[in-house]
């Protein structure tokens, strides 16, 4: 091992030292009740809300999965994917964060996302809560997979080591810190994160135009690949067999005719914001925040950091094609551009800190999903149906058994190496935002939404994600649009129809709706 790659792993074991310190300085305020170590007993100020909320949303599919897209099929797919991101990330906030928060502490204090749901609709029996909490524990495995994923590739491109030792290891480490540190560990650590990763990117970017010789040069060579900045077509690398695009004289400028990217293609592009409105690590940070009032604060540092954020992603991914053509040449290695660009433009040490911005990406996320299956599975299901009368110390117990079973399936989903994580996180993403994001939306806006309609609408979405991800999407034309689409829209006409064709909900419920209406109307 080189000296440089000793200055690579001594800035990266700092990085380690800090985020497990924070898990351990919170550990004993964390541990205090069921309400401080789920949302941090609604206590956390504008910054560390927004940062976290982003940091934990944007997983390695910022550093990696984003750059990697832009560098295999050029602008178009990722340049919509990032418009309609940016646009749900700001609508989430204007639309769903004040609300939920005003709501949740209304409907008996609802302290996870699922909990909200059942103590919305008064559903004593808790159906409508643990089919959230058995949603989000099946996608948030995947979307833990994708994290661990991240750690893999990392250090597997970094160093040559093992991929899958070193993503248990970066999975141990995640583990860690939010076994023992809960919500406020998270948070923390997620801040730290949400710079770290805003500072990598600002870096690279501005370290690879300077290595490029300027941004002229490299529009330049890429206007010479056909359809690869273009928002209308979509580049289609020249793949052998074996999926490797096809070099020749030391260049990798095989491209195929360009694909069309349709409007109905932008739509469904777009559609990923729809995303947001149901991604339960977002809409937690939205229960515990400290005053509803901070939001708008919030709203506008979380907007920024992700536009900014997700513009310096995609520039690296196609500046990296410009400067290093022919060395990532499957979809699936092209997701380590961001770590290639850096050791070729960086000192070692300063390396090392950038790079941990993607362990900073993905064991933010990974943390938060941990936490959330963990809360959802034991607050909604163990004390929600088997033992009502659960301590908030058999509640915990509950919630680190769930974090052991995610955190096992997460490594079986992420052992591949040849995972594509813009792939494996699109599923998972769709899955969630199509079974809580009408639900939240309808729960927000709509009085007259029942239970038997929230029922409804969960299963309609989540079904429809996987039917139409494995047998109508292959069928291509327009089936093949993004499964987020018509599952979303399914999922609302579920929840109206339904709730029209049962009875109205109670007076109770209508009231307390009303109330909290006038919460907002107040505030507004």
């Amino acid at each position: 091992m080189t000296t440089g790659d000793m200055l690579v792993i001594a800035a990266m074991v700092l990085y380690f030292a800090v985020v497990i310190a924070v898990g351990f300085i919170y550990m004993r305020r964390s541990n205090s009740s069921t309400e401080n170590y789920f949302i941090g007993g609604r206590k956390v100020g504008p910054w560390f809300t927004a940062l976290s909320a982003e940091a934990s949303d944007m997983s390695g599919y910022l550093l990696m999965g984003m750059p990697g897209l832009a560098y295999f099929c050029g602008a178009s797919d990722v340049g919509w994917t990032a418009i309609g991101l940016a646009i749900g990330t700001y609508l989430n906030w204007l639309l769903v964060a004040r609300r939920l928060r005003n709501y949740s502490v209304k409907a008996n204090n609802a302290i996870t996302v699922p909990g909200f749901y059942s103590n919305r609709f008064h559903d004593d029996k808790n159906v409508v809560g643990s089919i959230a909490a058995v949603i989000i524990l099946v996608f948030f495995c995947v979307y833990t997979g994708s994290c661990f994923v991240t750690c893999g590739k990392l250090f597997h491109t970094l160093f040559g080591l093992d991929y899958s030792i070193m993503m248990i290891v970066g999975a141990l480490i995640v583990f860690l810190y939010t076994l023992v540190g809960g919500y406020l560990s998270v948070v923390a650590t997620d801040f730290i994160q949400g710079c770290l990763m805003f500072f990598a990117l600002a870096v690279v970017v501005i370290g690879s135009i300077a290595w490029a010789g300027g941004i002229d040069n490299t529009v330049a060579f890429l206007s010479d690949i056909p359809g690869y900045l273009s928002m209308t077509t979509m580049a289609v690398p020249v793949l052998d067999e074996a999926g490797q695009q096809v070099v020749e004289n030391g260049t990798a400028q095989f491209f195929d005719i360009p694909a069309e990217y349709g409007l109905l293609t932008v739509i469904s592009t777009l559609s990923w914001g729809l995303g947001y409105f149901g991604m339960p690590q977002v809409l937690t940070r939205f229960l515990g925040i400290r005053s509803a009032s901070e939001i708008r604060q919030s709203r506008i540092i979380a907007v920024v950091w992700v536009v900014i954020s997700m513009f310096c992603a995609v520039f690296i991914g196609l500046i990296g094609r410009a400067l290093i053509p022919t060395a990532l040449l499957t979809q699936s290695t092209a997701e380590s551009i961001f770590i290639v660009l850096s050791q070729m433009i960086l000192p070692s040490f300063v390396c090392g800190i950038v790079v941990s911005g993607i362990l900073a990406a993905g064991m933010s996320s990974a943390s938060s999903y941990l936490l959330i299956a963990g809360s959802s599975v034991a607050e909604n299901i163990f004390r929600g149906i088997f033992k009502k009368d659960a301590t908030d110390r058999q509640v915990l117990i509950v919630t680190r058994i769930t974090l052991v079973l995610v955190f096992l399936l997460g490594i079986v989903i992420a052992y591949d190496e040849n995972s594509v994580i813009f792939t494996v996180v699109s599923y998972a993403w769709a899955g969630l935002g199509a079974s809580f994001g009408p639900l939240t939306l309808f729960s927000l806006y709509w009085k007259r939404t029942t239970k038997q309609g929230a029922i409804a609408g969960m299963l309609a979405g989540a079904i429809t994600v996987v039917v139409w991800h494995n047998f109508i999407k292959p069928l291509g034309g327009v089936f093949g649009i993004y499964e987020l689409l018509p599952a979303f829209i399914i999922g609302c006409i579920a929840i109206f129809v339904v709730s029209l064709l049962t009875p109205e909900p109670s007076r109770e419920i209508q009231e307390e709706f009303d109330t909290y209406m006038d919460v907002e109307a107040l505030e507004d």
